[in-house]
């Protein structure tokens, strides 16, 4: 679908599920001001032609995994069947070929670092035609999870946001460590479709309904839980997918950190271990507004020592779970 067969309740249908992932149709219809029915139409319309898929993920730190990015430089022929041989992997998500062709992006969640070491340190450079690996523990995440783009946008009103917005959850009260094998059948379920029907996640998981809807409330309450919206950035006429890594004295990370993420532009933004030690994901309408970017506000920013960037030129995985084979993954900005 181009970018014009959108309209504005297609924009806030994906902004109000950003907010609440599985809020009813009605709620949905009450706050957006149209029929239950139109809801249900314009959500089946999107996610059956690819526009969205509603996710439900779990925040890293509160099952014990540790994030890491990825960098793999490969010979001009094999940084595609890298990609998707990455993709592949339970362990992987937001993989990326970088613009000049050569390089691979990606992140990866290891529960222990005897597993980081199986992926990051044995496997992929002994992979034919890997001719470099980096690999950058996240340490802090300034934007990013359940904080989508969508909600930097004005497709909902300040009104419909608090309307819709969930409480903010109490981590304080989370078990830490990782989910039981019964939670995980859960959440395998929803990491493919976060609206899936209790019937279904009653099926998966062999509980009842009322037990379903209890574990998922305590989930979400604790912050294990969230829900993302994956949508093609067509939909807001965000055309240009960038990698930014930055070099930022120590002391000013934090400020210069949540600076990005306070920006229009940022999808995600992290602290990292390396000499560049922030990287951010930027998207913008075209090139001339990428270099507008980088001219003021990341010019504005005193504490950038040396920067990065680098334009995505193929998507090959997403957020949640591989559901279509690589090759056959639509190209679009992430």
């Amino acid at each position: 679908m181009e970018s014009d067969a959108y309209d504005d309740l297609d924009r806030a249908l994906v902004h109000a599920l950003q907010l609440d992932g599985r809020a009813p149709f009605s709620r949905l219809a009450e706050v957006l001001g149209v029929s239950d029915q139109t809801v249900a139409r314009r959500y089946t319309r999107l996610r059956t032609t690819g526009a969205i898929r509603v996710l439900g993920l779990t925040d890293p730190a509160a099952v014990g995994d540790v994030v890491w990015l990825v960098r793999v430089r490969c010979l001009p022929d094999a940084a595609l069947p890298v990609a998707e041989a990455m993709a592949r992997r339970t362990d992987t998500s937001w993989v990326h070929v970088l613009s000049d062709g050569t390089e691979v992006a990606a992140s990866t969640r290891a529960a222990s670092g005897l597993d980081s070491d199986a992926l990051l340190l044995r496997k992929l450079p002994q992979t034919p035609r890997v001719v470099g690996v980096s690999a950058h523990c996240v340490l802090h995440e300034f934007y990013g999870g359940d904080q989508g783009l969508v909600n930097k946008t004005d497709a909902l009103t300040a009104e419909q946001v608090g309307r819709l917005r969930p409480p903010a959850p109490d981590r304080s009260k989370r078990p830490r460590g990782p989910v039981g094998a019964e939670d995980r059948k859960l959440l395998d379920v929803l990491a493919r479709d976060g609206r899936a029907p209790l019937a279904e996640l009653a099926a998966a998981t062999g509980w009842s309904q009322s037990t379903v809807r209890r574990r998922l409330a305590g989930l979400r309450a604790d912050g294990t839980l969230y829900f993302d919206v994956d949508y093609t950035h067509r939909m807001f006429r965000q055309g240009v997918t960038t990698t930014m890594w930055l070099s930022v004295r120590p002391s000013d990370l934090a400020a210069t950190g949540q600076a990005l993420a306070d920006h229009p532009e940022v999808a995600f933004a992290c602290a990292t271990t390396g000499t560049k030690n922030l990287m951010a994901t930027v998207v913008c309408a075209d090139v001339p507004a990428l270099y507008t970017y980088l001219t003021t506000r990341i010019a504005e920013l005193p504490s950038v020592l040396d920067m990065e960037t680098s334009p995505i030129l193929r998507r090959v995985k997403g957020p949640g779970p591989l559901l279509t084979p690589p090759s056959r993954v639509p190209l679009r900005a992430s």
